[in-house]
């Protein structure tokens, strides 16, 4: 007998877990697919923290999401008992030599614009007002500005991607792991999909596949997505009274490359350890053969570069470190649209490293597209035809 489902989700993290569970909320004959068992560390959708804000400096587009996403979040922590979201606030600032307070491409600037014409709660800090509240950033300069946003913090990916996997699978979804998709294609009305177990048929196909999309998808796929290979650091943390008991995330601007701007968090509960992290963009690399060693020099650069003078209260020993990937766009926002060449196939999960904050609103929203033919949120910034300009 040949399976044949409604919607087929083919892979599970952070947009795909999401989309499983909406889908099989809204009573949808739902398979998910994945060629790991998530959640795992291969993609990615791991590393125990992400920041999650609603004042999104990469754009107005993004707050409906976020703001879906919040509501989820609790809505999840409801059903599961799991703690999800750490609202412990998020502390965008700019402490460098060359900021312009001026300037309309600083990111705390397009931060703090953004939240003052959405009329999201924020408070506008100086230098001293950082040193005062939040002792490790004590090192800022005299003129950093910083951006706090309450109701910002973070999530625990692995656990938001467990439950909702254990949710869909309770309201009816079939999960087929540690299976790998090899190829998509029509076949009458429906989406033929083949793996290296066998077959399975749907109506329509989202994949959320994240670094192994281009593989799968072909043109234009292909040309449009790179993967980046990003390191997460875990330093220990020396001196744990500079933290306060609500310690916030935080993305730090110290220049004006890419690679001056980090981001983490606060130490978690019997960890001892603060994570950092860096985001590349300049070197691409091939998903299947992704180097997950992190060197020593690796570990030193990152902590002369990004902590030492920075932070206050945290040693250069790296207690732990981990790899994941972005698979990132040409102008680094999503794709959201359908295949141009193959019908029935809408693709998602080309997030550019700033995706799971969104993840459980866009799964709503794609839940709802694909089971009504439209959405509450608005997802046509994400079209493929912004390339196509």
């Amino acid at each position: 007998m040949q399976e044949h489902y409604q919607v087929a989700v083919l892979g599970l993290g952070a947009m795909g877990a999401a989309t499983l569970y909406q889908l099989s909320k809204a009573g949808a004959n739902v398979i998910g697919v994945d060629r790991h068992a998530p959640p795992h560390t291969q993609g990615s959708s791991h590393g125990d923290t992400r920041i999650t804000r609603l004042s999104n400096g990469e754009g107005p587009q993004y707050l409906p999401l976020v703001r879906s996403s919040h509501r989820i979040w609790r809505e999840l922590e409801a059903l599961s008992g799991e703690a999800l979201f750490e609202q412990c606030g998020v502390l965008v600032m700019t402490s460098s030599s060359v900021y312009d307070p001026h300037d309309p491409a600083d990111f705390t600037h397009r931060t703090i614009e953004l939240a003052k014409t959405y009329g999201i709660e924020h408070q506008v800090l100086d230098a001293a007002q950082i040193r005062q509240r939040f002792g490790q950033f004590s090192p800022v300069l005299d003129s950093a500005i910083g951006y706090f946003e309450p109701q910002g913090g973070f999530l625990r990916p692995e656990r938001c991607i467990a439950v909702q996997l254990q949710l869909a699978a309770q309201q009816g979804a079939q999960l087929r792991l540690n299976e790998t998709v090899l190829a998509l294609e029509n076949e009458g009305t429906a989406v033929r999909i083949s793996t290296d177990q066998g077959v399975i048929y749907a109506d329509k196909v989202i994949v959320s596949a994240g670094m192994w999309s281009a593989g799968l998808l072909g043109a234009p796929f292909d040309a449009l997505l790179r993967v980046c290979r990003q390191t997460l650091y875990w330093f220990e943390v020396s001196e744990p009274a500079r933290f306060a008991a609500q310690s916030p995330s935080f993305i730090l601007t110290h220049g004006p490359a890419f690679n001056d701007v980090s981001y983490g968090f606060p130490p978690l509960p019997g960890e001892g350890s603060m994570k950092i992290a860096t985001e590349q963009y300049e070197t691409a690399c091939d998903p299947y053969c992704l180097d997950r060693n992190v060197s020593d020099q690796q570990i030193e650069q990152m902590y002369r570069t990004q902590v030492a003078g920075r932070f206050s209260g945290v040693g250069s020993r790296a207690l732990k470190t981990s790899v994941c990937a972005y698979t990132v766009t040409p102008d680094y926002h999503f794709i959201i649209d359908e295949h141009p060449c193959v019908p029935n196939v809408t693709v998602v999960s080309a997030c550019s490293g700033h995706g799971f904050k969104h993840s459980a609103g866009l799964g709503e929203a794609l839940a709802q597209r694909c089971m009504s033919g439209r959405s509450d949120t608005d997802l046509s910034a994400f079209s493929l035809q912004r390339f196509k300009r």
